[in-house]
Order: C-alpha cells, then structure tokens, then sequence
C-alpha cells in the first residue's frame, strides 16, 4: 500500500472518563525539576554571510569572530567546541569524543568519526562496567584528533587562514580569566547532589572548595587552562603522544583506569563517507555505525512512507507515528548496531526502500506496540557553522552521562568520559567490551541536502533522545516548512526509561496539550508528563541554508545557547 496516498485517519475525540484518567495521571508525573531556562526564549538569527550556533552564548560569539575574522565553518566550530570544553564541562570536554559532518557549498560531503576505542587491558570478566569511576574511563578520546583532522583538511581544501593555537584563545582566556557559572551546570551539579561527593574530583575541579558557584558567579579552571595551552601549542597530537599525553596517561593511571599512554597514541578519527537516505525529494545525511545515526535515518526513511504534512502538527496522530516509527528503528539498532570491525551492521538492508517499506507497512496507526526497551542516557553538545563560502559543519562533542566518568585526569583538569559504559557485560553481546573496540555511540549529527546542496544543519543532545528529537524537529521543519525556531520551541517527546523515571512510558511535554495525552493513552501509549520545555527533551540546533543563500539559525530555547549571524 502507498502510505503517501492519503493522511491516516484523525482518531475521535477521547472520552471524558479518558480525560480524567489522564488528569489524574498528571499529579503523578516526572517529579523532573523545571529546568532554569523553562522562562527564556531562544531568538531567531538571520545572516547573508556566515552563521554558528551553540548552546552557550560565550562559544557562540568566538565561532562568530572566526567567521568576522575571514576564517571558515571548521575553523570556527574548533573554537565554539574548545570554549564548550571551559563554559559548558557537565556536557563536553577535551576528555571526550567529537562527530562531525563536513561540506562545502556544491555538497562534496564527508563525516570524521571521533570513537576513542577500548583500553588495550581493558576488562572482559563478565563483570558489569561501571556508570562511573575509573572503571567506566575505559575508552581513549578521540575529540581533538577530530579536531586536528578537520583543522588538516580546511587548511588544504578550503584555504584556512587561521592558526591552531589562535583557536583556542577565547577558550584559554576563559578558562584562566574565568566565566559566569551557567544555570545549566548548575542545575546539573544539584541535580547530582546525592552523588557528586562521590566524585572528588568533580568537586575538586568543578566547584568552589565543596559549594557549588551560583549563577553568574566567575569560575576559573587554571587547570584546564594550562592543558589548553599545550594544546594550543604543542598541535592536536600532544594530547595522545606528546609531554600533555604524558600528564594524561599518568592521571588516568593513578586513578585506577587501565587506559595508558600506548592507546592513546593509537586514537584516531575516522574519515568516512555519510550514510543517505531519501526524505521528501532531498537527501539526509548521517554516521556510520558504531553511531546511531543509522537509526535516525532508518526513522525518517520509515516516515517518508507517510504524507506528514497533511497530519496536524501537534496532534495525537503526529505524536504517535513519530513514536512508533522511533519503536521500529531502535528495536533493529539494538539487535544490530556495534563496531563494524567487530560485528556485521547490515546498513544497506536496513535503509533499503524494501525495508523501509515492511516497516512503515507494520505501523498501526490506531494502536501503540508494545515497548520493552533499555534507555541510553547521555549529554552532548550540538555545534552547527556556516561560513561565506557555503562551506557548513555539523558537529556533536559530549562526556557521555553529565560530568562524565567523575574521573579526572591528574592535574590536567581534563575530566574524562564514560563511554565505556556503553559496552555489554555479556559477552556474548555485539558490544561486549573488547580491546581496540569501539562502544556503540548515540552520537549523530546531520545534514539535510536538496539538489545535491546542504539545506539544514542540525543536531541535538540527548542519547536514546536524539534521534526521537531530530524526528520531531526535522518534520517540522522540512514538512511544515517552520522556521528553526518555532521548529525547535514545539512540544517533544521522549520514549522509555530516564535517570528520573523508570517507567518504559512515553514522556511528553506538558504543553502538548490534554487531549493530545487522552488520545494517546487510549491508543495503548503509557504516558508520563514531564514539564514544558523539559531537560529530558534534548537541546538541538539547527541552521537553514536559505534559496538566496543566506542563513536563517536558532539553539533550543530549553538551553542558554543561541544562533549568531555575521
């Protein structure tokens, strides 16, 4: 049957008994804090010559500088990315991985896929791996190689001008000079209340001497500071087999973590060609495996077997086959997602039109399948830049979990990842722990291209929230034509177990509407209520390439980031 023929049907109006039930569901909801920035609204940025975009207001003004100062979209996302690593360090840092989407105005497109792999001792006992500690820091971090990479190519195919070490200034003078404590760190810093003074070195580096800053309060990391200067002047490799991987290496050790200074030396980014997959007469362009970005696009194939357009935005009959699309692609990512050095990931078959076809096919549009799912949770960054040339980057940085491992390494200030976590204790699972290994990654940021030529940026934090995020934010902007903004402020939606709730149910934002949760939860969906514009929502960006080529840009109002034109 061709599902683009006619919008599914809309479902009768709920039964006031299914009103009530709802109701009273409500006073039951996710006791999730309001997040700090429920209250503020993003803006929308427009520009003819260059726009970036981020979640912090200080990253987003030295991307801008770079553009101002004649230097490209990899050049500037390098800078927005290294002054993250200061402002924003519940979220990202030099102690993580990095992905990037790279293309130039005509759409030659490429992806660098910054994975650091598994410890060479790393454990294989059985044993389930650790969230936090040393035992969950047990994967090298392949962020900056991404960087250096990205930074070789821009120098030789698009004509880069500016400095390595100039790139990292904004970052170092913030680090040593100090920064406003943001309303996101702190919120996450309370939010771990109860098990922050496990991780001394969290405390130790991240708060003032036990108390955490209020906003606004200046913050310095002089530790940081130092590690960004031999960065800056040392080039990308020292932090895997210069005298700063030395530190690192010497850090990590004395903290219990098996990785050592032979696997960092062995971190590389991968340069590989983007996965595609048709949506509404252009093309979407994500990840290869071990990331998940074959799943977003496995979910937005899935949809452009329905006419979305001609479904109400908003509505229980969006909601829900955003939903059950999401359901399809996650239960194959979970059977078939892993390194593919290590497992066979078929991505041909699964963005195959016969595949997309049997599962667009097995989606019943009146009823909700069931959802017996593990959640994945995580916290990143979305950078997106855009330079005068055309040339465009996408790129998501992230710790994993907020605060990441709690692990830092000596006196590095370089708090390092929990990737590792991510690995199976069983080892019979397609992403047991192995050496050399690289964990499956919830990573995927994205590009959308018509006529061969990028048309959107966009990404999101989030982990199992990202490609749910990115369904409900590309929809929206590429089926009901919304501009980033309005696109990125609407109502989201969350699927399975969360660190604040442990019910397989669907979250949706309050502001979705009552009947939106009566019709839902009549259709067999268990729903919980989390607060508009919630945490759990993710914090996406996007940047809309416009007919005249000019840029159109926004950062999720759920954030403190925004967009910033030339």
């Amino acid at each position: 049957m061709d599902r683009r023929e006619a919008p599914p049907a809309i479902a009768p109006p709920p039964s006031r008994r299914a009103l009530l039930l709802i109701s009273a569901a409500a006073l039951g909801a996710s006791t999730m804090p309001t997040h700090p920035f429920a209250e503020t609204r993003g803006a929308l940025a427009r520009s003819a010559t260059g726009m970036v975009t981020s979640p912090h207001e200080l990253a987003s003004e030295a991307g801008r500088d770079v553009l101002r100062a004649g230097g490209n979209a990899i050049e500037a996302a390098i800078a927005i990315n290294a002054v993250l690593c200061v402002t924003y360090p519940h979220f990202c840092g030099l102690g993580g991985d990095a992905f990037m989407i790279v293309s130039d105005r005509k759409g030659a497109a490429f992806t660098l896929s910054g994975i650091g792999q598994a410890a060479a001792k790393v454990p294989q006992d059985g044993r389930p791996i650790p969230t936090r500690g040393p035992g969950s820091a047990i994967t090298a971090a392949a962020a900056v190689d991404t960087w250096e990479q990205a930074f070789t190519y821009s120098q030789r195919a698009w004509g880069g001008r500016q400095s390595w070490k100039g790139l990292f200034q904004r970052a170092i003078a913030h680090a040593t000079d100090g920064f406003p404590m943001t309303p996101s760190q702190r919120f996450w810093t309370n939010f771990r209340a109860n098990e922050i003074g496990h991780w001394p070195d969290v405390v130790r580096a991240f708060t003032a001497d036990g108390r955490v800053p209020d906003v606004g309060e200046t913050v310095r990391l002089p530790e940081l500071a130092r590690s960004l200067t031999m960065l800056a002047e040392n080039g990308g490799r020292d932090f895997y087999e210069g005298e700063l991987a030395r530190r690192i290496a010497r850090g990590l050790e004395q903290a219990g973590s098996p990785l050592t200074m032979d696997d960092l030396a062995r971190c590389r980014a991968r340069n590989e060609s983007a996965l595609r997959v048709p949506y509404r007469g252009g093309e979407l362009v994500s990840l290869r495996p071990p990331t998940q970005g074959l799943t977003t696009l496995e979910i937005m194939g899935i949809l452009d077997r329905f006419d979305v357009a001609a479904i109400p935005e908003g509505s229980a009959d969006y909601y829900h086959l955003l939903v059950e699309a999401v359901k399809r692609a996650f239960i194959d990512r979970n059977r078939f997602i892993a390194d593919p050095d290590f497992s066979d990931v078929p991505v041909d078959r699964l963005l195959s039109p016969a595949h997309l076809d049997a599962q667009a096919r097995s989606v019943d549009l009146r009823k909700a399948a069931p959802w017996p799912h593990v959640f994945q949770t995580g916290d990143t960054v979305f950078i997106g830049a855009a330079d005068r040339d055309g040339n465009c980057v996408s790129l998501l940085q992230t710790v994993y979990f907020d605060w990441g491992s709690g692990v830092v390494a000596g006196d590095t200030g370089i708090l390092w990842h929990n990737r590792g976590a991510a690995f199976s204790a069983d080892p019979g699972s397609i992403n047991a722990a192995r050496p050399g290994k690289r964990p499956f990654h919830t990573l995927n940021p994205g590009m959308y291209f018509e006529q061969g030529r990028p048309r959107l940026l966009y990404g999101t934090q989030g982990a199992d929230g990202q490609p749910q995020t990115l369904a409900a934010v590309l929809t929206r902007l590429i089926d009901y034509r919304m501009d980033p903004l309005t696109a990125l402020a609407r109502p989201r939606f969350l699927l399975g177990k969360t660190f604040s709730d442990s019910r397989d149910s669907l979250k949706l934002e309050l502001d979705a509407g009552e009947a939106v949760f009566a019709d839902l939860a009549a259709r067999g969906h268990e729903i919980s209520l989390i607060p508009a514009q919630s945490p759990l929502a993710g914090h996406p960006g996007a940047i809309r390439i416009e007919d005249d080529g000019g840029y159109i840009g926004a950062h999720d109002p759920r954030s403190d980031g925004l967009a910033l034109g030339l």
